[in-house]
């Protein structure tokens, strides 16, 4: 709002102080962080205090790991403090009529309120339990039915792929291969280090393959050519696939102190990197990658995501003083993954989040065995101590926070690997 208020001022031809700085996506980087980081830190002590005041709690399943009396009654639904650091600078600071600004905006909100409700559903279903004098056991079945979720992770993912598909400001920019400077009006004439360049829009729906020399990938090559009418199919699946998947593996991955948030900070960073050059002509080109026209204003989205975390982690690290809940954990994931798409970076997915993917493997990997071996056996066995993976090595007697800290060291050195995926080819 105040970027489109300082826009207007210019064209009024009102000379206000300080109105040619948000016409910087640098200062509006800078802005964006420290108003996340001054709601987080600021408000997140209130929130605490609410919480507590409402009996907002996290309730834990008796699985006799270390530390798990400790956090009882520790305040949850926490996620709402790092939304709201998320939306209030995006909406002052960013260009809300660019279409990828929405696009992330929508998705946070849409995430935010299946995870609120998920989390509502379960404190009540503890309440209930309190007023008929029964001891509360918190099962996989509390809160919002799995199908449910899922059914809502869905929609976002139509919602998603169908903008990224068939709006006409979803765009890329290659460069004109000719041999002979074009007149033709569709060519766009652009001076890049000192250099006339010919570039084409298109709205091929491609993503880029880390560590290949030619790294575009058109998903339309997945369709025999008689079928490639419905590409738009394909793409939205497969965008759906993500969103799913990536939330979900947040979701999982929010089980030790400051494990998601941090991990979530990391990965946000490298985003935001992506973005950036992806969004900057001369960057682009030096990097030679697809040119995202306007993508760089999601920098003020990433910057208030990953201060907005930074403030959480000052109250969630540690012995944590609140849990962000499925109300950040999902929305978190939905994020992430919204990003790794509009960036055209989904094929990376696996490598930066790593840490996500490991922990929802060893979930799937868990259940699967179980039940095949009861099956076959009698008897359900495991392949791990205990899924996700972090809990396997709570049960060795690893310290939560050398767990977590382990975390985030892999968690940087897959952001690392990722960024070198930019050269490394």
């Amino acid at each position: 709002m105040l970027y489109h208020l300082f826009e207007w001022l210019k064209e009024e031809g009102i000379n206000f102080p300080g109105n040619e700085l948000f016409r910087f996506i640098t200062f509006r980087v800078l802005a964006a962080v420290l108003l996340s980081l001054f709601i987080t830190l600021v408000y997140g002590k209130k929130l605490i205090r609410f919480l507590q005041k409402k009996q907002i709690s996290e309730s834990i399943r008796e699985e006799g790991l270390a530390g798990e009396e400790s956090k009882r009654g520790t305040p949850t639904m926490g996620g709402i403090i790092i939304i709201m650091a998320i939306i209030i600078p995006t909406l002052l600071l960013a260009n809300l009529t660019n279409v990828y600004v929405q696009v992330l905006l929508i998705s946070t909100v849409w995430l935010g309120i299946i995870g609120f409700i998920d989390d509502y559903l379960k404190l009540r279903g503890k309440r209930l339990s309190q007023q008929k004098g029964e001891v509360y056991k918190k099962s996989g079945k509390d809160g919002l039915a799995g199908w449910f979720k899922i059914l809502g992770q869905v929609g976002l993912g139509i919602l998603v792929g169908a903008t990224l598909y068939f709006n006409s400001d979803v765009k890329m920019w290659r460069e004109y291969v000719g041999k002979v400077p074009p007149t033709d009006s569709t060519v766009i004439a652009k001076s890049v280090n000192g250099k006339t360049k010919y570039f084409v829009e298109t709205k091929a729906p491609v993503t880029t393959i880390p560590f290949v020399k030619n790294h575009e990938f058109n998903y339309s090559k997945l369709l025999p050519a008689s079928w490639r009418d419905y590409t738009w199919v394909l793409y939205i699946l497969i965008v759906i696939f993500i969103i799913t998947a990536v939330s979900n593996g947040a979701n999982l991955t929010d089980g030790l102190d400051g494990l998601a948030t941090g991990t979530s900070a990391l990965i946000g960073t490298l985003l935001g990197i992506f973005a950036y050059a992806s969004g900057n002509l001369v960057f682009a080109d030096y990097l030679n990658i697809m040119y995202i026209p306007n993508l760089g204003e999601l920098a003020i989205f990433i910057a208030a995501m990953i201060g907005g975390c930074v403030g959480f982690l000052w109250y969630n690290s540690y012995p944590a003083q609140m849990f962000m809940g499925d109300t950040g954990s999902l929305t978190l994931g939905g994020i992430i993954a919204s990003l790794a798409i509009i960036v055209h970076k989904e094929l990376l997915i696996p490598i930066f989040c790593g840490v996500f993917l490991v922990e929802a493997l060893s979930v799937m990997l868990q259940v699967g065995y179980f039940k095949y071996t009861k099956r076959k056996f009698g008897e359900g066995r495991r392949v791990f101590l205990k899924a996700p993976l972090h809990h396997h090595y709570q049960v060795k007697k690893y310290h939560e926070v050398k767990i977590v800290t382990r975390f985030w060291i892999v968690t940087v050195l897959l952001v690392v690997l990722s960024i070198v995926t930019l050269k490394l080819r």
